[in-house]
């Protein structure tokens, strides 16, 4: 088996999310969040015998998007400074799967999943309400499981390629 090199994701997208206002970030967070639904969506189809936990998973993904534009509500105004990064954002996203094989893309993303929680882990400071603390653990906890259901499938997917 070989290992794969899984990148900083807070690093290899850096320049897209620099490039927004800091008290959106929360939200750009949450647009490639979505972004990730759509990629769970493409490996169930893939997948069909894992696709009834890789569409949890895509959904695990939009709970999360819809989390935290909930405790994270923006003027609409910011609405083109959140969207203009996006695409070039998701690409370099996609750039890190494309010549990988579907088992390897499982075992990025299982450890983007990870990364995710430890992005929002990051965010529970201590001088933020109730409610955003609740959201933003949820939000980990959503990350973390859709990575052990990764880590628990890999094998499988692996020996049927």
């Amino acid at each position: 088996m070989n290992q794969v090199v899984v990148p900083n994701f807070g690093e290899l997208l850096a320049p897209y999310i620099s490039t927004v206002p800091e008290h959106a970030v929360p939200n750009f967070l949450a647009l490639l969040e979505r972004g990730a639904a759509d990629r769970y969506r493409y490996w169930s189809s893939q997948l069909p015998a894992f696709s009834e936990g890789l569409r949890a998973c895509a959904d695990s993904e939009d709970e999360i998007a819809d989390i935290v534009e909930r405790i994270f509500p923006i003027e609409a105004t910011l609405g083109e400074e959140i969207q203009a990064p996006l695409p070039a954002a998701r690409e370099t996203y996609y750039k890190v799967f494309a010549s990988l094989e579907l088992a390897d893309q499982l075992a990025v993303q299982a450890d983007a999943e990870l990364q995710g929680a430890n992005a929002w882990r990051a965010m529970l400071t201590d001088d933020i309400s109730s409610t955003v603390r609740e959201g933003l653990e949820r939000c980990v906890r959503l990350e973390e499981a859709s990575s052990a259901y990764l880590y628990s499938i890999i094998d499988e997917v692996r020996a049927s390629q």
